[in-house]
């Protein structure tokens, strides 16, 4: 059976959440009801320099990608902007890469001994990221090449078209003995080892019911991401939180979590999604119901 670890009732919140929690010198701008759940609007480097050194298990980021340079997209079959906000905007490869620096630096530094961060990009940020992930020590594990089912065209016909993304998945630094769910990765693949090219569709319709973000990953995404890499009430981090895909995923099978994000408006869509999940707790366990059966259906086929 796949881990079902959302517990009846309240949420029993762990004596090393309290501790981050408290080290935290900021009013949340969103805790859950079960306290298990919580959103800040700040910076994320000042927000990881206020958490203890090792105490988080794992860490996902969608960092920003700099693309906002006035092109155009396809969105929906139309052309659109590709301006996402003063967030995106690049000044420049040098300051890319010290900015990259600075929260790899910060998110090494509170991962435990043994914890591990997966760093999702395109091409215009992940060459970055991964050479910042080897001049700070980490411990690359994989690279997932994320191949989007049904990617939007290519308008310019000039290019492929652009229907992978790439996931950096490493741990702490090279002594670093992480966790991996491997009897869980095969038998969600048919009893077959999972590779690292992941087919997996953008994010439904149903996903993005209050509104959407320009960088949304698939729920799907994020919850093998976290099965994968954690453990029962493991402790998980977004520094560039967005929409919560990340929480919605660590909430629904039961794991602890903190989201930063300095936008409020991705915030109040982060909490409306939280919520959401929170009110539909038992439609979330029918969820995992239907996954178990899938994966026991899979290998007996």
């Amino acid at each position: 059976m796949l881990e079902n670890n959302i517990p009846e009732g309240e949420l029993v919140v762990s004596h090393s959440f309290k501790n981050i929690m408290g080290s935290i010198r900021l009013t949340p701008f969103y805790t859950n009801k079960d306290t298990s759940c919580v959103l800040y609007n700040a910076d994320s480097l000042n927000v990881m320099d206020s958490i203890p050194p090792n105490s988080i298990d794992m860490i996902f980021a969608d960092p920003p990608y700099f693309l906002s340079n006035g092109g155009i997209t396809c969105h929906a079959g139309k052309r659109v902007s590709v301006n996402k906000g003063d967030w995106d905007k690049s000044k420049g490869i040098e300051e890319t890469h010290k900015f990259n620096m600075e929260w790899l630096k910060r998110c090494q530094n509170i991962l435990t001994k043994d914890g591990t961060i997966w760093v999702s990009g395109t091409s215009h940020i992940i060459f970055s990221i991964g050479f910042a992930m080897q001049q700070l020590g980490f411990k690359i594990l994989n690279d997932i090449a994320w191949y989007k089912i049904n990617p939007p065209p290519n308008l310019s016909c000039r290019y492929f078209t652009h229907a992978t993304e790439t996931v950096i998945w490493s741990g702490k630094n090279k002594d670093s003995r992480h966790y991996f769910n491997y009897s869980l990765m095969k038998k969600m693949n048919k009893d077959k080892q999972m590779q690292s090219l992941w087919s997996i569709t953008a994010p439904k319709a149903e996903e993005k019911i209050y509104g959407k973000h320009p960088t949304q990953k698939p729920i799907e995404l994020l919850e093998r991401i976290i099965w994968a890499s954690t453990r029962e009430h493991g402790i998980v981090l977004d520094p560039f939180t967005g929409s919560s895909t990340t929480g919605v995923a660590a909430y629904r099978i039961g794991r602890y979590f903190i989201g930063i994000d300095n936008n409020k408006e991705y915030l109040e869509l982060s909490k409306k999604r939280l919520e959401f999940e929170q009110r539909h707790k038992h439609v979330v366990k029918e969820e995992i119901k239907k996954v178990e059966h899938k994966a026991d259906t899979l290998i007996r086929a």
